[in-house]
């Protein structure tokens, strides 16, 4: 009883998610289309805010699987929606979007800058 009791609370360690090849090839289609549209503010914001509920979030994506579905990859789909169960999912969904955004940023900020 007493380990039963134990375990019944716990949670993942507070670590940095370390995602499969399936799940960085999902995360990085979709940093690349929040980029693309730049995007890339409102989704980091979202991102931060949504962070202590990623698990209920992951939760209605499972929930919502029958409509949504209709309209993405059922694999796909599934894959992420099990990727944000984990604890860390959506620091590391923020880095790539993050790391995607900046060589963009980067190019723009050198156009602005008037030649020698």
């Amino acid at each position: 009883m007493r380990d039963w009791l134990k375990n019944a609370f716990a949670v993942e360690p507070p670590e940095p998610a370390s995602p499969s090849l399936a799940e960085q090839q999902l995360v990085d289609r979709l940093s690349a289309a929040i980029v693309r549209r730049h995007l890339t503010t409102p989704a980091l914001l979202l991102g931060e805010c949504s962070r202590p509920f990623h698990f209920v979030g992951s939760q209605l994506l499972i929930c919502a699987a029958p409509l949504a579905e209709v309209v993405f990859c059922r694999d796909s789909y599934r894959v992420f929606a099990r990727f944000l169960e984990r604890r860390g999912s959506i620091a590391y969904i923020c880095r790539r979007i993050e790391a995607l955004a900046r060589p963009a940023d980067q190019v723009g900020t050198e156009a602005d800058e008037p030649a020698r």
